[in-house]
């Protein structure tokens, strides 16, 4: 498989951690397709890079995590990418474990690491509840949403390359995809190591964007599990409004009734959505087809 194997590593300012996972990579997976973005590095990131027989793909300026994976999926050969940081957290060890899930015939394999990799105790927090939130909105269990260690086959990944963003948040985005897609996803348990160097991840603004990647994926894939739940919410709040005036007051009031129409209102247009979305989604199956 390493002929067709492409292993791309988004890299800023990394040269301290690739300068000791290079080498290993390198004599683990010597046939492999070993791709570097370098995404505007301002320090030895390049240099480092060209001691050793790999593919660098240099960005004139930092356009960001996600930017720097779709340059790597269009510029990769092989039929199976694999994804991993360039900060030495991810063992090139663990490669072959993803590798033989996709030989089992799972589209995406994805490296979930366990509680203790996560680097404190709010990220711990933040990662289980978009792991919740998003296994609720895509109706499958996702283990980590977030890891940047994944295998997955080209010929799939390709399909959702437009919709991934620049920014740190393309591993939920293309989950989510996936799921939604009904492509097979699987997770492998994997220990990480510290990262060497200052995490680029901002955990407030970086933490929204997140939220709001898993509301823009659900809202393309099933709107419903949108609007459903917010339809249900405003049309008991209308109902206990009404017992409430209905009891102390003994009728029943404009605002009961303006509650319980916008309830109504929100869901249809949430079924409506839900039909375009899938007239659209056939649409696109039979164009990959």
């Amino acid at each position: 498989m390493n002929n067709n194997l492409s292993i791309i590593l988004p890299a800023k300012n990394e040269s301290a951690s690739l300068r000791k996972l290079l080498p290993k990579l390198i004599s683990t997976y010597a046939d492999a397709e070993i791709i570097i973005v370098n995404d505007g590095s301002e320090d030895d990131t390049l240099d480092e890079c060209s001691k050793y027989n790999v593919r660098v793909i240099s960005h004139p300026y930092s356009k960001g995590n996600g930017a720097s994976i779709k340059t790597g999926a269009r510029a990769a050969r092989g039929d199976i990418l694999v994804f991993m940081d360039a900060d030495g957290q991810h063992s090139p060890e663990d490669i072959q474990r993803l590798l033989e899930e996709i030989e089992r015939g799972n589209d995406m394999v994805v490296g979930s690491r366990d509680a203790a990799s996560h680097a404190s105790l709010p990220r711990r927090i933040a990662n289980l509840l978009y792991n919740r939130l998003a296994s609720y909105m895509s109706g499958h269990k996702i283990c980590d949403l977030t890891s940047g260690f994944r295998a997955v086959k080209a010929s799939v990944f390709e399909q959702f390359l437009y919709l991934l963003p620049n920014g740190f948040s393309y591993p939920t985005t293309i989950t989510m995809a996936l799921f939604r897609s009904g492509y097979s996803i699987k997770y492998v348990p994997i220990n990480c190591e510290k990262r060497i160097g200052d995490s680029h991840i901002r955990l407030i603004k970086d933490g929204v964007k997140f939220l709001l990647i898993i509301f823009r994926v659900t809202s393309l894939y099933s709107p419903l599990k949108i609007f459903a739940p917010a339809s249900f919410a405003i049309f008991v709040t209308g109902l206990c409004y009404y017992a409430y005036t209905y009891s102390y007051f003994g009728r029943f009031t404009n605002m009961s009734a303006l509650l319980i129409l916008t309830s109504v209102i929100i869901f249809l247009i949430g079924l409506l959505s839900e039909q375009i979305t899938f007239l659209i989604y056939s649409q696109n199956q039979k164009r990959n087809n």
